[in-house]
């Protein structure tokens, strides 16, 4: 009987062949699972470098280039445009309408008849004074005639009485009566001279009845139309509005107390109207007046532009956006006004140094730069301010130092020797990913659901 052999380790043969292969398989199996390890570990690592990545936070700034070009200091008002004298032609008697000979927009000149009103009533009222003033002058003639034979009986009965021929009350008498023959003849003179007045009152009237114009314009209103009756009898009613010269104008504004301080004569003025929203219109500023003017209790000033309106484009009436120049600069650095107000997370707020010891060094550089301003005064805030900005540059923002000028409300004029033309500055920055917005999305209310929770909590206590 054959025996069986066994390996040492007490197994068949085949069994052998099966858990103890031959050297080469034992060297593949063994590459395999060193490359498996090998993926894993790799795997590892590359997800979590992207895992923390992933969590870093990352910044996006917002940034405007800086240009040169012109900047202006301006202040705002709302005004109405009007001719400069504008003239009220009324009639100083009483009438009918009878012709007009001008109408709205007629260019007029100065004694051109514009209207007429029936002389009717006042011709006869003329044809009565002149017979009134007839009957005075033979008044006149009368008393004269009378005076002179007063005088003469006067002498007569004086020499008489020489002669003893008449009696001395005679003489008396004659005497009387020549003066009273005088007085009638100064009565009479008088009544002459007051009829020869109505007569030039009445004479003035008929020449009244025709409306002349006062000045050479332009008939901006009528207020009449033929067979219209116009009265007198307490004041002149108008019957046209004539602007003296509509190529000269002026804009009436109402310029805030605040601001007045700013304005002065010969300053350059732009104002736009709605009827011509694309164009700009200039001016010059003639006068701004003293007198106040309060509408609840808020206070204005009147500040009066002249307008050159050579191609009669502006009209009296139109509303005006006007813009006063204070201030202009040609060819200057602008940047945002928003970019002097950026600062960088971490760090520290404009014109200050912190030292390497933390808050401490901070507040001591902070109470030397106090007794520094207390002693040199406030000689930054007369003129220009030194400040600092930030500009983006290989993806990291900056610091420069500039001095600030003049400034429009959006831009700022800025001097520096660092900035050039076209820097990208950062006026603003967001940040996103990192910890900082899990831990504010898991600040967040869970909407519904945790107003549900809520609920059935409070149901299950009661």
């Amino acid at each position: 009987m054959a025996e069986t052999t066994k390996t040492p380790a007490g197994t068949t043969p085949a069994e052998d062949l099966l858990f103890d292969p031959p050297a080469p398989r034992r060297w593949r199996r063994r590459a395999i699972v060193a490359l498996a390890l090998g993926a894993i570990a790799a795997g590892s690592v590359l997800g979590y470098q992207h895992y923390s990545a992933a969590n870093q936070p990352k910044t996006t700034y917002k940034t405007s280039p800086a240009s040169k070009g012109a900047i202006e200091k301006t202040v705002t008002a709302t005004g109405t445009l009007s001719p400069r004298v504008t003239v009220s032609v009324g009639s100083q008697v009483s009438g009918r309408i009878l012709a007009l000979h001008a109408d709205y927009n007629s260019r007029v000149k100065k004694g051109q008849v514009i209207a007429k009103l029936d002389p009717t009533s006042i011709r006869a009222d003329y044809a009565r004074v002149q017979a009134d003033l007839q009957a005075a002058r033979a008044r006149l003639t009368k008393a004269i005639a009378a005076q002179s034979e007063a005088l003469a009986k006067y002498k007569r009965d004086k020499q008489l009485a020489g002669q003893k021929i008449v009696a001395t009350a005679e003489v008396e008498t004659r005497l009387a009566a020549y003066r009273a023959a005088q007085a009638e003849v100064v009565s009479a003179r008088a009544g002459v001279a007051q009829t020869k007045a109505s007569l030039d009152k009445v004479k003035d009237s008929l020449a009244n009845t025709t409306i002349i114009s006062p000045i050479d314009g332009i008939v901006v209103s009528r207020s009449v139309d033929v067979g219209q009756t116009v009265a007198a009898s307490l004041s002149a009613p108008t019957l046209f509005s004539i602007a003296q010269d509509l190529s000269k104008m002026e804009v009436h504004t109402s310029v805030a107390e605040s601001d007045v301080g700013q304005l002065r004569p010969g300053m350059p003025v732009r104002f736009s109207v709605d009827a011509y929203p694309n164009q700009k219109f200039e001016g010059v500023v003639k006068q701004v007046r003293y007198e106040p003017q309060t509408v609840q209790n808020v206070v204005t000033y009147d500040a009066v532009v002249s307008v050159d309106n050579g191609e009669l484009k502006l009209r009296p009436g139109m509303t005006t956006n006007v813009t006063f120049i204070i201030d202009a600069r040609e060819d200057v650095m602008r940047v945002p006004n928003a970019a002097l107000r950026f600062r960088p997370a971490g760090a520290a707020p404009a014109g200050s140094k912190t030292s390497g010891k933390g808050q401490s060094g901070a507040k001591a550089k902070t109470n030397a730069n106090a007794k520094g301003s207390n002693a040199k005064g406030s000689k930054a805030a007369k003129g220009s301010r030194p400040r600092s900005l930030f500009v983006l540059r290989d993806g990291k923002p900056v610091r420069l130092r500039v001095t600030t000028g003049l400034s429009d409300g959006s831009q700022i004029e800025v001097k520096s020797s660092e900035l050039r033309e076209g820097d990208k500055v950062i006026t603003s920055a967001s940040t996103t990913g990192g910890a900082s917005d899990k831990a504010a999305a898991s600040k967040k209310p869970r909407g519904n659901n945790a107003q549900r929770g809520g609920a059935s909590r409070r149901r299950g206590v009661f």
